[in-house]
């Protein structure tokens, strides 16, 4: 596995038994101006330097960290494109078309600065809800492989909405570093940065797997549904119901938009291992998702 610039430069950090604050010191010495919170971020991998101050900094960093020059440098790979590319996606719709609560989607979105709107193809999406005895919701995991538009993309956001405004924990993010997690708990609305391990190139492919779940007992659970936005090859959801909580009823459910009704599509059978779930190759945008009914 490649060294990524987090960690060379939190490695050359503590090697060389230099505080945040003494190399913001250092830095000063030389003119450039980077904030301690800035270098903390860059070395916990929160986020990393782009503009042109920012790589000045980091050139003066592997001389003050004794750094072969150029070595921190290399590990940045290209900038990562800016601005939001889901008008240019065929089909794509925004959150406010998904999304009963977009205004704090986005307002949570710009606080990250989430550069990758669109930039990622969904090539698949594998879900796994799981339902508590008290009939509330446990946890989801999400499983998504992604394939780069560009050059440079090098992270997703993950959003979770709870209609009963509770929030999550977040108890898995694995093939990524988990970066800035930020909430509205009045609308209940989590939004969590995954980092890949390095920016991808035009056409790579990459898998993320993360779970967002509830440790003292989830919010009432009656169905789960996925807001897609863009177009996407396959999408698997998965619920799982323990043996004191089985439903009377499941349905599979579908919304182009927000302005349309949510449709029941078809009744779903409850196996002998107390599941259901739909398989849905070439997903059209829109709210994908399960509903049951209890006794």
């Amino acid at each position: 596995m490649a060294d990524s610039f987090d960690s060379v430069l939190r490695t050359a950090v503590q090697a060389r038994g230099l505080g945040l604050e003494r190399l913001h010191a250092r830095l000063a010495e030389r003119g450039i101006q980077v904030s301690v919170a800035s270098l903390s971020n860059w070395q916990r991998g929160r986020c990393r330097p782009e503009r042109s101050r920012s790589l000045s900094a980091v050139q003066a960093l592997e001389e003050i960290l004794e750094l072969a020059p150029g070595s921190l440098t290399a590990l940045l790979g290209p900038r990562r494109p800016r601005g939001r590319w889901a008008h240019n996606v065929p089909g794509a719709l925004s959150y406010r078309d998904v999304s009963q609560v977009h205004a704090s989607v986005d307002r949570l979105l710009d606080q990250i600065r989430n550069p990758v709107d669109g930039q990622l193809r969904w090539l698949s999406c594998d879900e796994t809800v799981r339902v508590g005895a008290g009939r509330d919701e446990r946890s989801v995991r999400t499983r998504v492989v992604f394939q780069a538009r560009t050059d440079g993309v090098d992270r997703h956001v993950a959003v979770h909405y709870c209609e009963k405004e509770m929030l999550p924990d977040i108890r898995r993010a694995s093939h990524c570093r988990l970066g800035q997690v930020r909430t509205d708990p009045e609308a209940g609305v989590t939004a969590a940065e995954l980092l890949f391990e390095h920016p991808l190139r035009r056409g790579e492919t990459y898998m993320v797997d993360y779970e967002f779940g509830y440790s003292r007992g989830g919010p009432e659970a009656t169905f789960y549904q996925r807001w897609f936005r863009h177009p996407m090859h396959m999408y698997l959801l998965h619920v799982h119901f323990e043996p004191d909580a089985l439903p009377a009823r499941c349905l599979r459910v579908w919304q182009p938009n927000t302005v349309t009704p949510p449709a029941d599509v078809a009744e779903l059978r409850l196996s002998g291992w107390r599941a259901v779930h739909v398989a849905e190759m070439e997903v059209r945008p829109g709210v994908h998702g399960i509903r049951w009914e209890w006794d």
